[in-house]
């Protein structure tokens, strides 16, 4: 009877994971951008309030024997994540029980993989992530990859594939798997993208194994916000998913607070139907009130339309003063900006960090000059000491960073702080030393991780597109949506 009450525990949670990807607009559905609709009927009005994920149809029971999970709905064609990948837990093989993988030792090899879409147009980012996190290795180490007794085997793995030119739900999902069945994988840096996130965190959640992030900013991932987010991610109950960027509790206000900047009153929100896009929007839209702003007309795009020219006539004849776009480049926001501008249509296009990279400019040509992006940080000359040998050790190295490679850095950082304070190759152990992460002095300051595996900083920087390059403008601190 217990067994059997496991397995419908499991079931459900792996239907509301269905659900919520389903909701974020991870599927085969497709929306067409040409009606537009009110924030209010589109979004919710604040953080809190989220959509119902259970009013989304899907079959994604799952049942898990003996730490093998398979889908009762696969034979029935379920998709979810992205349109090609079955629910979150299909397939999936757990290591709850962890062969090895708490072995108490002091000494041998500890395994430390990074999952980041390196194939497509994500690549220029993500090499540099990589590169970080090598460098992070080698610097913690003094070159020689020891922690202790422990000799650190850093891999990384592509949660990209070619056909589909950006992250894969099947992807990421082999990777984790990947991890939590190898009894040396302790720590699994990334990923890259939130909608993979959804994918990976339940299926490491069940095998122990730790989580940091140097780009997820979904608020659900570890703050209520959709039906049954963040709990839903995690079927062991214990918190095993960490990340060092502020979640878009706050970046969506610092889209805001910089827009009314520009003395812009009426803003037009596109999203791009992915987790971080679609989460990003609602949180942008929920803090336009305490902006001043006018919010109330929201769109959605596939990333799969063949052009924009209609929906950049619905822009123009909306007439808004500026746009906000919640997504990533890879969702064809390069294709948005050109339709936009080809329209005549030159009021600022302001955008977060899914489009601040090179990609985006290359994408959008011309038409991407003087978009404006958010990310979190801090303006290079700003940065403490650490960070700032840190951005003079990776030019000296590696050439020019992007947006998130500090990010990278950090996160291999605080993971091999973890190492060395557990001093056990252990799963739980290595947990609990990052939740137990405070002070921590690092390249992007002195930070702690609070109770949901949040980093503590929130400042944002604004850069804008000059000149066929991302330059920094100016910063802003925003309060939370549901400050």
């Amino acid at each position: 009877m217990k067994r059997m009450i496991r397995v419908l525990a499991l079931a459900m949670t792996s239907l509301i994971i269905a659900g919520l990807l389903a909701a974020c607009g991870d599927s085969t559905s497709t929306t067409a951008p040409a009606a537009a609709t009110t924030a209010a009927a589109a979004t919710t009005a604040a953080a809190a309030t989220a959509t119902t994920a259970a009013a989304v149809t899907t079959a994604a029971a799952v049942t898990t024997v003996a730490g093998t999970a398979t889908t009762a709905a696969a034979a029935a064609g379920a998709t979810t994540a992205a349109g090609t990948a079955t629910t979150a837990a299909a397939g999936a093989t757990t290591a709850a029980a962890g062969t090895g993988a708490s072995t108490g030792a002091t000494s041998g090899t500890i395994r430390i993989y990074s999952s980041l879409p390196q194939t497509g147009s994500s690549k220029g980012q993500t090499d540099t992530i990589v590169n970080a996190m090598k460098l992070a290795l080698s610097d913690a180490t003094g070159g020689t990859n020891k922690i202790g007794n422990f000799t650190i085997d850093y891999q990384a793995l592509d949660d990209a594939t070619a056909a589909k030119g950006q992250w894969d739900a099947d992807q990421e999902k082999s990777n984790a798997n990947k991890a939590a069945s190898d009894p040396d994988a302790m720590v699994y840096l990334g990923p890259f993208n939130s909608g993979a996130a959804v994918v990976s965190i339940p299926l490491l959640n069940q095998a122990n194994v730790a989580m940091i992030s140097p780009a997820n900013t979904r608020i659900g991932l570890t703050k209520p916000f959709e039906q049954g987010e963040p709990d839903v991610y995690y079927p062991t109950k214990v918190r095993n998913y960490f990340r060092v960027v502020p979640a878009d509790d706050f970046q969506g206000p610092a889209g805001a607070e910089f827009i009314k900047s520009l003395n812009a009153k009426k803003v037009y929100v596109i999203d791009d139907s992915q987790a971080y896009g679609v989460g990003l929007a609602k949180a942008f839209i929920a803090y336009c009130p305490t902006a001043g702003l006018d919010c109330a007309t929201k769109v959605s795009i596939t990333g799969k339309e063949s052009n924009y020219d209609s929906l950049a006539d619905q822009i123009k004849a909306a007439n808004p003063d500026a746009i906000y776009f919640g997504g990533i480049t890879q969702q064809q926001a390069g294709k948005l900006i050109g339709a936009i501008r080809k329209k005549g249509i030159t009021k600022p296009f302001v955008g977060a960090d899914g489009i601040l990279e090179k990609a985006f400019i290359d994408d959008g040509g011309p038409a991407a000059d003087g978009v404006y992006a958010t990310v979190a940080g801090t303006q290079v000359d700003k940065l403490g000491p650490k960070g700032q040998q840190f951005i003079k050790d990776y030019r000296a190295k590696y050439g020019k960073e992007e947006a998130y490679t500090i990010y990278g850095y950090e996160a291999m950082s605080v993971a091999l702080a973890a190492i060395k304070a557990a001093g056990v190759k252990d799963r739980a152990a290595i947990i609990k030393a990052l939740q137990n992460i405070k002070d921590f002095d690092g390249v992007l300051g002195k930070w702690s991780f609070d109770k949901n595996g949040d980093i503590n900083l929130a400042d944002f920087l604004v850069q804008q597109v000059k000149g066929g390059a991302w330059v920094e403008v100016t910063s802003v601190r925003p309060k939370a949506v549901n400050a």
